[in-house]
This record gives structure tokens, sequence and C-alpha cells, in this order.
């Protein structure tokens, strides 16, 4: 059985954000809080000031460094999310009104500017990434805040349970946030080689906690597998396609999935799926490691797996007579 351990160990230091990255974006972060609290503060002192909770993967400490285009940049995807707290639903201000205001506040903010979109205002920075800001409104004391998405507007909405969520099953499931990282960097190979768009990392997070199986070596190859083939099983049951978020508003990310972009998925689930059965059970450990390429991408290296099949070298070393010995 061939053993890729060291090449997922190489693959992990490849595609995990540096703490020198993670601080970069940290700083980024802070100094766009300051610019909002100081836009309100001189343009609405009498308003409801704006709080702040960064969400998404850089909390869940999942977030990658990306695949770089053509011009060497990389497109870091990160939220942080505005809350307005208020003491009666008289505070609330009109849905747009908090868009054009968050707005206003960041669009001059970088070079590459802003864009208000239906669920967030986003902000863009020159070496690739963007900072999305959702805006919340709750009344101090409610336990869920609701989102101003202009399509489904007030939508209720709690990104900062999540996050408990996931560092608790992390405290129990000692790989998963290395396969969160691992099944992230799957879904960004395939959407930057193929016309289609994979399920989004916090659909990939939820998956993995939810069919992540230990196994008695901590091999993260074989955990990978594992996991693969116990969500493909699940997922294309009969009225098996579904994920569920584990915490409020309980909601099934896969709702909205129309049936091509579903079928593609699954498609490229079953097959690396099989890529990985077929990996784990190769005898040569560079046969392996390419099954492992082909889906994960170039990132994966496979020049230090060794070229030779496992069994014929344990072999060789069986047969070999020990000079010191009384046999020989």
């Amino acid at each position: 059985m061939a053993n890729n351990q060291e090449q997922f160990n190489a693959f992990h230091d490849t595609i995990n954000a540096t703490q020198s990255r993670r601080s970069t974006l940290q700083n980024n972060r802070n100094a766009l809080r300051d610019r909002i609290r100081k836009y309100f503060k001189d343009n609405h002192p009498s308003e409801i000031q704006p709080k702040f909770h960064w969400q998404g993967s850089y909390a869940m400490y999942t977030i990658l460094n990306p695949i770089k285009d053509e011009d060497g940049l990389g497109a870091y995807d990160l939220d942080d999310g505005i809350y307005f707290i208020g003491q009666s639903e008289n505070d609330c201000k009109e849905l747009e009104w908090y868009h054009k205001e968050v707005f206003k506040a960041v669009e001059k903010h970088t070079k590459k500017g802003a864009k208000d979109n239906d669920p967030c205002v986003t902000v863009y920075y020159a070496d690739g990434h963007h900072i999305d800001l959702p805006i919340y409104f709750m009344l101090d004391g409610d336990e869920h805040p609701k989102l101003a998405h202009r399509k489904d507007p007030w939508m209720c909405s709690d990104p900062r349970n999540l996050i408990d969520w996931f560092s608790e099953e992390c405290a129990e499931k000692t790989m998963l946030r290395r396969l969160v990282r691992y099944l992230k960097a799957w879904c960004e190979n395939i959407n930057n080689e193929k016309d289609f768009k994979m399920p989004t990392g916090c659909i990939m997070t939820m998956l993995a906690a939810e069919y992540y199986m230990e196994n008695e070596d901590s091999r993260e190859d074989i955990a990978m597998r594992d996991l693969l083939t116990a969500m493909y099983d699940a997922l294309s049951k009969d009225d098996g396609f579904h994920c569920w978020r584990p915490t409020y508003p309980y909601e099934d990310l896969f709702e909205y999935y129309k049936k091509n972009r579903k079928d593609k998925f699954l498609a490229e689930l079953k097959s690396f799926k099989a890529d990985a059965t077929r990996a784990i059970e190769s005898k040569n450990p560079h046969d392996a490691c390419l099954k492992w390429q082909k889906h994960f991408g170039d990132r994966f290296c496979c020049s230090t797996a060794k070229d030779e099949d496992e069994d014929a070298q344990a072999k060789s070393f069986s047969g070999t007579i020990n000079t010191n010995s009384r046999f020989a």
C-alpha cells in the first residue's frame, strides 16, 4: 500500500497561508475597520456606530495561498462582518442606506476601489485579494443578527456561531482543519482548470466535518480517501444531495443547486474518490502520487515520491543475509 504522507505534508506547506501573509491581511483588515469607523463617526455621529466580527476562512484558520494567475496575483477571499446593534427596531435604517454608506466609506480606500454587491460591499487590493463586508443589524440582547442582502432582505444569518462550531469540531477531529484545506485546494484547482464553479469553502468545511473519519495510522492520504468515499456515497444517494448548516439558521446550502451543477460536482467527486482509492492500493508511491496530483494540480509535487514497488523492496530486505549472523 503506497504511502504519500510526505507529499501531503509538502503540499500543506505550499497551500497553507504563512503567518507573514496572515499578518498582512490582518493589517489590511484593521486599516479598513479604522476607515469605516472614522467615516461613521464624522458623517453620522448620532447614528449607531459599526462594530466588527472577523468571519470565514481566516477566522477558521483554513485560508489558503491561492493559485496565482499569469500576472502573479492570487485571489484571497476574506470576510469581515459589520454589525449595527440597536435598542429597538426603529433604530434600523433602510437596507440600501447601509449599503450606500458603507460603500462611501471604503470606495477610495485602495487604488483598485470597491463594489457594492447584493450580499455585501467588496474592497479590492492590488495583490489580488479582496475583503467582503457583509452588513448586519441586530437588537442588543438578541441571539442572532440579520443580513442586509438585497435579494433576500434582512435574511437570517449568523456566521459567528459557525466559527465556534468549527473550533469544537477541530478539537475532537485532529486532522479536520488540514483536510478542509486539502478539499478547498482541490476545489480551487478545478475552478482554475474547468468551466464551472465548485462548492464554496464553507460547504466543503461542513462536508469535511460531517464525513470525517480517523485512521489508526493518522495518515492524511488514507483520511482523504475515506472522506471522499463517505462524502460521495452519501451525496449520490437518492435525495442525499444536502449540506445542512450545523448552526443557525440550519439551511441546506445545496438547496438552490441546479441539476447541471450538482451532476458536475458529483462527477468530480466520484473521479477523485476512485483515484484516491487506486492511490492507496498502489504499490508504487510515485504512481500513487500522480493520482493525487491529477486532482490537486501541480502544487502537489511528486518529485520526492519513490518510483519503486514497495512490496518488492520489502521482499529484497527480508531475503538479505546478515554476514555477522551464525548462518553466514
